[in-house]
């Protein structure tokens, strides 16, 4: 075997989720060349990753890059999206596949009804699936993410105050539902006794603006001033991680951080939190459970359904500001 291709077209954390498929498929099996299917704005995420022979881009358009693929004449594909537009792909190519459950029912289900049949599985161990018939196999290790080289971002490029220990504080999301509100934000960090960088993209910095000057606490902004792997970099630094339930929550758990993340209308057992290996880094997650309504989507709201926003409003963040202090 030859030439192994993985499709995942989105999003930046399902995409560092597949990190570990990448590492065993280029380990495992000695001499193949692992190739990545992914859209133009995810490059970045893949770039500097050591295990990847190439990075193919996905455009606009299917057709020119599936020309691309077929001169490659690929032994197997690896299907981590599983939608019609990688199926598209698999059928132009006609080589063998694999893919892995989604469990769209079993998420249905639970928004829907409440009916829990949830396998307790994370996302990347089923993942896994896609690539048992290869023989390769989960190696434990956790995830991987690869800042380039001019990317890296150092405690002296940070404002001063902040060249010892502070906490990396990821504010944004795709959702309104999945994002910790402003007020709560400015909450905590009024509660803490330690430095906070704010992240997020440029849709975040005017929430984040507003916790500054609303705060003496040292407070640095930096949504929309970065991209995602110097965002990444400021993770990698940081002695605690705060996060949505959104893609550096996934970036922090590759660097095995301390992690502290917040769940809104979505639920951990939908498999994708934080996931790291035994006894490196910890996960904390922060939900209120037993919430007749939640989870309410297995994606997201612009608002809240009920219009009591529960689920992010009754997190106790004097608890958890204790424990962030010690």
């Amino acid at each position: 075997m030859k030439r192994v291709l993985i499709i995942r077209f989105s999003s930046i954390g399902d995409i560092v989720l597949t990190s570990p498929v990448i590492r065993c498929l280029h380990e495992q099996m000695p001499g193949v060349e692992v190739h990545y299917l992914t859209k133009e704005k995810f490059l970045p995420v893949l770039s500097a990753n050591p295990y990847i022979y190439k990075v193919h881009v996905l455009k606009d358009d299917l057709a020119p890059v599936i020309r691309e693929l077929k001169k490659l004449d690929f032994d197997f594909i690896v299907d981590l999206h599983k939608n019609l537009r990688s199926s598209r792909v698999k059928m132009a190519l006609k080589k063998p596949s694999g893919t892995f459950n989604k469990l769209n029912v079993e998420k249905w289900l639970i928004v829907n009804f409440k009916i829990d049949r949830l396998p307790h599985v994370h996302i990347v161990d089923r993942y896994f699936e896609a690539v048992k018939s290869l023989g390769v196999k989960n190696d434990g290790k956790g995830l991987d993410y690869f800042i380039p080289e001019e990317d890296r971002v150092g405690r002296a490029d940070l404002p001063e105050g902040f060249d010892h220990d502070f906490i990396a504080f990821a504010i944004g999301g795709m959702h309104y539902t999945k994002m910790i509100p402003e007020e709560r934000i400015l909450e905590l960090v009024e509660l803490l006794n330690m430095p906070v960088v704010l992240l997020g993209g440029a849709a975040d910095r005017e929430r984040g603006s507003h916790v500054v000057s609303a705060t003496e606490k040292n407070v640095y902004n930096a949504c929309g001033e970065l991209n995602i792997n110097q965002s990444a970099s400021i993770v990698s630094m940081a002695s605690k991680v705060l996060t949505n339930d959104t893609g550096l929550m996934h970036i922090a758990a590759a660097f095995k951080k301390d992690i502290y993340s917040f769940w809104g209308n979505t639920i951990p057992a939908f498999g994708m939190y934080p996931y790291l290996p035994e006894g490196e880094g910890r996960s904390t997650i922060l939900e209120v459970k037993d919430l007749s309504c939640r989870p309410c989507s297995k994606i997201g709201h612009d608002r809240c359904p009920k219009k009591h926003f529960r689920c992010m409003m009754d997190i106790d963040m004097q608890a958890l500001a204790a424990i962030l202090n010690k």
